[in-house]
């Protein structure tokens, strides 16, 4: 199968606005930039997110990765193109609106406190109250219930809510951070490459949180820089590097093989295999890395590119 682009402009739609009957997305990007000075982190971005669908943005470190979740969650503001939101345009100026327009990040740190019970993190900032006045307090017994429910229905069953989040999985953690941001209403779901510290297992366990976000009806961005772990989730993919995006394919329009040829590269192949040959003592490995090479250059003359008119050419 060749892989081909996404056409910018007919992007795969499923909503439509109720007055205007024009195709929306939950969230587009349209040759989104960002700069620091004469330091272009990120630009020309194109890319859309839909109602259960998971997109995959992939990348290196220094793709432009982290610029853009930081876009995309109101941490920064872009400077060329345009964000929407449900078919409006928006430049959000902090966090909290990011928040109030459905969109939730759950950073690799995931931002909890160990020591505290799980139910205490699920409520974090966001306390359940019962009272009035010099009488308010706190509503444990609600909060504890609403965490066991939320997270029985992410597919983890906890005896006890009271024990220390930190005391959990790497993967069940990112479960709790998935199911609080369903709880709060999100409509975008961020995962700044919830996979990366995690051994075999806990990412498989991750990935099905993802599935069933994306099954709930969410929208969700899955950032990471291991093909193996977007492809089986994933139903578009796009590709960055040094800020730039160098692919952007639908899943039915691309394999794994190509997808990890885009991301390695054939030049940064051919420079290693180069570099290996100088020290000398690695032939078996030069002949492996250079057996690589060939491959990506065969799927790169494979692969088609959009024209100027819309359509997709074989290069």
């Amino acid at each position: 199968m060749n892989a081909k682009a996404i056409d910018q402009q007919t992007l795969l739609q499923n909503e439509t606005d109720p007055l205007t009957h024009t195709p929306v997305h939950l969230l587009s990007l349209d040759g989104v930039g960002k700069h620091y000075g004469n330091i272009v982190a990120l630009s020309d971005v194109t890319m859309a997110v839909d109602n259960g669908r998971v997109t995959c943005v992939l990348g290196d470190n220094g793709a432009g990765k982290s610029t853009l979740i930081k876009i995309i969650a109101g941490l920064h503001q872009h400077d060329d193109g345009v964000l929407n939101i449900m078919g409006e345009e928006r430049k959000f100026s902090s966090p909290r609106d990011a928040l109030d327009a459905g969109i939730a990040t759950v950073y690799q740190d995931l931002a909890v406190v160990p020591l505290m019970p799980i139910w205490r993190n699920f409520f974090l900032g966001s306390e359940l109250t019962s009272g009035w006045g010099p009488f308010k307090s706190m509503d444990v017994q609600q909060m504890k219930d609403i965490t066991k429910k939320e997270l029985a229905e992410m597919g983890i069953d906890l005896r006890d809510v009271e024990q220390p989040i930190g005391q959990l999985s790497g993967g069940e953690r990112q479960c709790v951070a998935i199911a609080r941001a369903v709880y709060f209403g999100a409509k975008v779901l961020i995962l700044d490459e919830p996979t990366a510290a995690l051994g075999v297992k806990q990412s498989g366990v991750v990935l099905r949180y993802i599935l069933q976000a994306r099954d709930r009806g969410l929208g969700v961005i899955f950032i990471t820089h291991n093909p193996h772990h977007a492809f089986p989730v994933g139903d578009r993919f796009l590709l960055l590097k040094r800020g730039k995006s160098i692919g952007y394919y639908d899943k039915k329009d691309i394999t794994l093989d190509e997808l990890t040829a885009q991301m390695a590269g054939g030049a940064e192949l051919a420079e290693l295999a180069h570099e290996l040959e100088q020290l000398g003592g690695h032939s078996s490995v030069v002949e492996e890395v250079s057996a690589e090479v060939a491959g990506v250059a065969q799927m790169g003359a494979t692969t088609t590119a959009p024209t100027d008119d819309g359509g997709a050419r074989h290069v």
